[in-house]
């Protein structure tokens, strides 16, 4: 596990970590990504975690090879990505079938992200899940 800091931007902080193609991979990923968040004192660990648990998990469940999880906080938005090396892309317009088991990792990334978008690249792709920090409201900006 490696924590960087982005040195264009110095608000950025990032957690990559290398995952094995194993079933353990998902709780590896959880309590690495639980720990981090709770180190940067991120407002919505729990959603992260759920996120970074769904997305792992199809990662081992579809690519059948190792994938790569990170995670950059502007202090904005948390981007949560994960690339694996499978070419085949997720429908993320496709309704869930309700007949087939399965599907859902998918919509519960949409219900808490604030956008899931897929990057395809040679030999792979990466899905990103964006979750925005909320502001509080005593953090608001009045209009001049």
């Amino acid at each position: 596990m490696t924590i960087t800091a982005s040195p264009s931007v110095p608000c950025v902080t990032r957690l990559a970590l290398e995952l094995p193609w194993d079933t353990r991979s998902p709780a590896v990923a959880r309590r690495s990504a639980a720990h981090w968040l709770e180190s940067v004192a991120y407002p919505r660990t729990a959603d992260a975690v759920l996120v970074v648990s769904e997305l792992v998990t199809n990662a081992v469940r579809h690519a059948r090879g190792p994938s790569r999880l990170v995670l950059t906080d502007d202090g904005e938005c948390l981007d949560i990505a994960v690339t694996d090396y499978s070419e085949d892309m997720p429908d993320v317009h496709q309704p869930t079938d309700l007949d087939r088991p399965g599907g859902f990792g998918l919509k519960i990334m949409q219900r808490l992200g604030d956008s899931v978008r897929v990057v395809p690249r040679i030999g792979g792709k990466t899905v990103h899940v964006a979750l925005r920090v909320p502001v509080p409201p005593h953090d608001r900006r009045r209009p001049p």
